[in-house]
């Protein structure tokens, strides 16, 4: 077997967890790390890792059959994404829903023009998430889809946090409803708000000599992050944030509630319970990137989203092995 060749573009939270997945897997292996900052500055997991500046990548073109782009999704993806698919076959994790029609266009323009393969917004939500809502619409079309985050470290929300003046560290956890979710599981198809589906938890380090108070009501009346949910803040110390605060866990529930026929009510739930964010997504970002090499070696250019890719393509079993054991 030939392995997979994976190259890493950018090197925070989610490039690690790229790092550590891709040890995982018998059929990859890592060329290296690319990164904007100085190579000599990045500490990887594992100390052999190659760790190379992004102008590099253009001499090493043929040595890298996957580009696994790890920036972000607000300024990151949407410039890397369609620069590099004129290039190489590449996987990303862009996040931002809104947008995401916007940015397939943009990279399946280059993509079928340069007649590579781009797979864009793997991960979990968009991705693992986004496919169960197909199918729960697909096969119970008389109903409600639900969508429930958390208990879950925002990484958006807590950012927003720590740009508050007298804010010297803070994290933000969004917190799905009980409630909602046991109303959802038992058939009665609320309709619900954003306030009535979460709540957010704020942990906040205050600055020397900082209010309290008006940081916190700061964050209470933020519009679109704080203000639309029931949202409580708890001021504690740097320690005791470092202590208590410093994984990422995450996940969260995709409900579909439905009548195959009057009165006789079907639900599907998928659920996912993360102790790390990264990683998890991570591990999805990697799956895709077999596939993305699959797609690319059978002749299959321009963009791709998690919606068209087969299940036999993510796995490393061949199909008769995907038969026999878990068909």
């Amino acid at each position: 077997m030939t392995a997979i060749r994976i190259g890493i573009v950018g090197y925070g939270n989610l490039g690690r967890g790229v790092e550590i997945a891709i040890s995982l897997q018998e059929d990859m292996e890592l060329v290296g790390v690319f990164t904007r900052r100085e190579p000599t500055t990045v500490s990887t997991v594992h100390e052999q890792t190659p760790v190379h500046p992004m102008d590099a990548l253009e001499a090493m073109q043929d040595e890298i059959d996957v580009l696994v782009l790890c920036g972000g999704s607000k300024t990151d993806l949407p410039e890397q994404t369609p620069l590099l698919a004129e290039r190489f076959t590449v996987v990303d994790s862009f996040d931002t829903h809104a947008r995401i029609p916007e940015h397939f266009a943009n990279v399946d323009a280059i993509a079928r023009r340069a007649g590579t393969t781009a797979i864009i917004s793997t991960g979990w939500d968009p991705g693992l998430f986004s496919i169960n809502r197909v199918y729960g619409e697909a096969i119970l079309p008389a109903g409600s889809t639900y969508t429930f985050w958390g208990r879950g470290l925002s990484q958006g929300h807590s950012d927003a946090l720590r740009r508050i003046d007298g804010v010297a560290g803070a994290v933000q956890y969004t917190i799905p409803s009980q409630d909602a979710i046991e109303s959802v599981r038992a058939g009665e198809r609320p309709e619900l708000s954003s306030r009535e589906k979460h709540t957010r938890e704020c942990f906040v380090v205050l600055e020397e000599g900082a209010d309290a108070e008006a940081v916190r009501h700061e964050i209470v009346t933020m519009p679109h992050y704080f203000e639309p949910f029931e949202t409580t803040v708890t001021f504690l110390s740097a320690d005791e944030l470092a202590r208590d605060h410093s994984s990422m866990p995450h996940g969260g529930f995709v409900i579909r509630s439905a009548e195959s026929s009057p009165g006789t009510t079907q639900t599907i739930e998928y659920h996912l319970q993360e102790d790390s964010n990264p990683e998890f997504t991570a591990s999805v970002v990697v799956a895709y990137a077999r596939a993305a090499a699959r797609l690319a070696a059978a002749g299959e250019p321009g963009a791709k989203t998690p919606f068209d890719i087969a299940p036999r393509l993510l796995s490393p079993k061949s199909a008769e092995q995907l038969r026999a054991e878990l068909l």
